[in-house]
């Protein structure tokens, strides 16, 4: 065979099949992107009990009842954050 044409097909080879490479400083990324998912998640608790908290009061004191959407805007906003990297995987890991 021509070592043309060989090293050619080595080129074509690798071309078609890429192996993915990590880039550089990627490992402090991802720990930034973990430490934010933590304090993501962590102020969506400290929202839904505050929620939970200004709900009784305001059941017990009698006044209008707006914490009700301040629980469900909490609760929607942790299925948002917590289902990102479901969706990312999703839409760019096919």
């Amino acid at each position: 065979m021509n070592p043309l044409l060989a090293a050619g097909s080595d080129l074509l080879a690798q071309l078609q099949n890429p192996s993915p490479l990590a880039p550089p400083a990627s490992d402090k990324i991802l720990q930034m992107v973990r430490y934010l998912t933590w304090f993501i998640l962590l102020s969506g608790v400290v929202a839904i009990t505050y929620a939970g908290g200004k709900f009784a009061w305001e059941k017990w004191t009698g006044g209008g009842l707006e914490s009700p959407k301040m629980v469900a805007g909490a609760m929607i906003g942790g299925v948002v954050a917590t289902s990102g990297g479901t969706i990312m995987n999703a839409v760019v890991g096919s």
